[in-house]
């Protein structure tokens, strides 16, 4: 019964702490607006706000991953924590643009330590058999962030200030400090590795480097300094991460983790289907607020129903994966979800939200409730859970860094503005995107071995999998 109550007291734990990382991502797209009409600086500013954050995120996950595997999950949760409490306050105080990006930067590095670990820590303490449906809870329970971000986010926004999006993250910071009291302190790993700083600078310079030319070529064109020679560094620091990555001794990203057919072909799905759902989820509320004409409240609630809907059935598709295998659900989710986007083409000015937008919505949550959970149990099962860390921390990333360049580009998408045209344009990219998630998904994807046959979730064995009758 102890080990039952220590299990669910981790459960718990995890759903906190990546509750507190996803509630800045639901409320900061809420804001965009009102930070820009306050601080000015344009769509730039706004692409900005948003993947500064992504950025040290996408970059340091995997770091952060290694480091949660080396020196205790425990340890670097309560680090992340109070690191993305100090954060969260210098944004919420930010005079003007540049303090607030750094700030956001600051703040995306605090985070990279909190999502994988607390996946980590399911991993760890639930058995392979009961993951699956551990996973699903977390995934709905981590959602409602986005169910209760935008609508706290909005109000803050028509009744108070844009400040208060960043500086409630204070009281669930709070909480979860004081949760993880009970579940002591964990011993660092004996044999642990050297961290691999190297990898981690390349990382950041290359993603860096190519996202900066990818936001500001929309103002300064390809052909300017400023532009094509980050843009060079990015993308030669990225070729000689991987290539240092091959031949390290202590990889921050072990690429022997992607002989894993399952764990391979879902991130590469991942890629895909997170750089649509960022896209969309960006796109989306800044188009209703500055051309619909919509309240910050209003626009919060009207991108409710995805979430609702993902709260709801996310732990039920979760174990639906788990009973029948990720595959059909990785495929047909995310073509649902381009679907629902594909409906919203519709929009028009005036906007009409209940039929120019809300059926499409709905038809995207259902669509992310299949895929989410799913997605994630088959990439974290095709892992070794010594080193769940790490391989939670990889998928995190490519989500991250995927959202991180979808979001760079939409200044290209859009030829520079967000009007109608440039809204169905996005809706159109996003849904493509989708579809290239579920193809993949159904080329890349075997369903696990049934139980009492050898494992395939272990190293390069994966590729010997077989679709179950």
């Amino acid at each position: 019964m102890a080990r039952m109550d220590r299990r669910t007291r981790v459960l718990v734990v995890a759903i906190v702490v990546a509750f507190i990382a996803f509630l800045d991502g639901a409320v900061i797209n809420i804001a965009l607006p009102a930070i820009e009409s306050e601080l000015g600086g344009g769509l730039t500013l706004q692409q900005w706000a948003v993947d500064a954050y992504l950025l040290t995120l996408g970059s340091l996950i995997l770091l952060a991953g290694s480091l949660s595997d080396s020196f205790g999950r425990l340890r670097i949760l309560r680090i992340g924590l109070v690191g993305f409490g100090i954060t969260s306050i210098a944004c919420a105080i930010a005079l003007d643009g540049a303090v607030l990006v750094v700030a956001r930067a600051f703040q995306g590095a605090a985070g990279a330590l909190l999502v994988p670990s607390s996946l980590a820590l399911i991993i760890a303490n639930f058995p392979r058999a009961e993951q699956a449906r551990a996973i699903g809870r977390w995934t709905a329970w981590t959602t409602s962030a986005f169910l209760i971000g935008p609508i706290l986010g909005g109000a803050f926004v028509d009744l108070v200030s844009w400040r208060l999006v960043f500086a409630i993250n204070v009281l669930p910071i709070a909480m979860a400090l004081v949760m993880l009291h009970p579940l002591g302190r964990d011993d660092p790993n004996p044999d642990r590795a050297r961290v691999d700083w190297l990898g981690a600078a390349l990382g950041v310079v290359g993603l860096g480097g190519t996202v900066f030319a990818l936001i500001e070529q929309g103002r300064l064109g390809w052909a300017d300094p400023l532009v094509f020679l980050p843009a060079a560094v990015g993308v030669v620091s990225l070729v000689a991460f991987v290539m240092w990555e091959r031949r390290a001794p202590t990889p921050m990203l072990p690429l022997s983790l992607f002989r894993a057919r399952n764990f391979a072909a879902g991130n590469l799905a991942t890629w895909f289907i997170y750089a649509a759902f960022m896209l969309g989820l960006f796109a989306l509320p800044i188009f209703l607020q500055e051309v619909g004409g919509f309240p910050a409240t209003i626009a919060g609630l009207a991108t409710l129903p995805p979430t609702a809907m993902l709260v709801i059935l996310g732990s039920w598709f979760g174990t639906l994966g788990g009973k029948f295998g990720p595959r059909l659900f990785m495929t047909a989710g995310p073509i649902v979800v381009g679907v629902g986007y594909l409906m919203t083409v519709v929009v028009d000015v005036p906007v009409q939200y209940w039929w120019q937008v809300f059926p499409g919505m709905v038809v995207v949550g259902l669509g992310m409730a299949m895929t989410v959970a799913p997605l994630t149990s088959a990439i974290l099962g095709a892992v070794d859970p010594s080193r769940a860390g790490i391989g939670s921390a990889v998928n995190n990333a490519v989500a991250r860094i995927a959202g991180l360049v979808s979001v760079a580009s939409i200044g290209a998408i859009v030829a520079g503005t967000l009007d109608v045209e440039g809204y169905r344009r996005v809706a159109v990219v996003t849904a493509a995107l989708l579809l290239v998630g579920g193809v993949v998904s159904w080329i890349g994807i075997r369903n696990p071995t049934p139980s009492g046959q050898p494992s395939a979730s272990a190293g390069a064995a994966s590729s010997d999998e077989r679709p179950r009758s």
